[in-house]
């Protein structure tokens, strides 16, 4: 049951999605304390005038843009996020640009980065994490049936927001394709098999990383770590999977994550497997709020 808190906020989301049709301009906005920067720019927190909405105001560089050619890239993540509607997925509701920025219109995640809680806590409970995986899951689920491969997932890429409810934040190595793709992307300790070999590859890209994240939940840090980049590599495909005997993980977490981390991409546990798999059905939450 939704909060009467939830309710206003939900309504105020559809006034605002309504609204945001709009060209817009940085006199639109108040802008507020800085929540973080990256290689290309740095996000604010902000508040539309009119409407007093809280969102997160991305800010890019474009000398930093031409110099990276990330024209092309940049477009096509603001293309396919604009166009996505999920409750696990963070809205884009717009951007503009002056002479030297581009502006992106994010929803605003109160609590930060999944990553800053994985940190803080060393790795999560078999609740938390089967919470977090279902709603990955999920969000995939419909990313994938838009033809979108996302490629990237990883602890930086998720936002919490103020309940508690992950978010898929970045989709700068995302593509809109149902054809298989052959271009290396992502973040070394979450590429699959057939991308570390250069071979072409498909959604099940997806799937193998939520069998590193579900490992990197329930223990902290991702299976195969190792201390070179060519170890790393070695380990990933010959599947060199191990669990640590602490702390205490389910057998049917590690058989969740041992179905997915399948060298032969076809063979990986389908989304809806996961989702109906006897771990998620025994700790997950299925609102997909956590709060602990």
């Amino acid at each position: 049951m939704e909060t009467e808190s939830e309710k206003m906020r939900s309504e105020t989301e559809k006034q605002w999605s309504r609204y945001s049709k709009r060209n817009w301009s940085l006199q639109d906005f108040e802008i507020g304390k800085p929540l973080g920067k990256g290689k290309f720019g740095r996000v604010y927190l902000a508040r539309e005038i009119k409407s007093k909405y809280i969102v997160a105001l991305k800010i890019i560089f474009k000398e930093q843009m031409e110099k990276h050619s990330m024209h092309n890239q940049l477009k096509r993540e603001m293309e396919i996020q604009t166009s996505l509607r999920h409750p696990n997925v963070l809205r884009l509701y717009g951007w503009f640009h002056d002479s030297q920025r581009i502006f992106l219109i994010l929803e605003y995640a109160h609590r930060g980065e999944l990553y800053g809680e994985l940190r803080k806590n060393g790795h999560f409970s078999e609740n938390q994490a089967a919470t977090y995986i279902l709603s990955l899951t999920q969000a995939l689920a419909y990313c994938h049936q838009k033809h979108v491969i996302h490629r990237d997932i990883k602890p930086e890429n998720l936002l919490l927001d103020h309940q508690g409810r992950l978010k898929i934040a970045d989709f700068g190595w995302s593509v809109q394709s149902s054809s298989k793709r052959h271009t290396m992307c992502g973040t070394l300790d979450y590429l699959a098999p057939e991308m570390v070999e250069n071979k072409a590859h498909d959604y099940a890209v997806d799937n193998w990383t939520l069998g590193i994240l579900c490992y990197e939940f329930l223990y902290g840090a991702p299976p195969f770590e190792a201390a070179t980049q060519r170890d790393t590599f070695r380990r990933i495909v010959q599947v060199d999977l191990c669990f640590p005997p602490t702390p205490n993980v389910s057998q049917e977490a590690k058989n969740l994550i041992s179905r997915l981390l399948v060298r032969e991409s076809s063979k990986r546990l389908s989304l809806r497997n996961i989702m109906e798999h006897p771990w998620i059905i025994r700790f997950a939450n299925s609102s997909g709020i956590c709060n602990n």
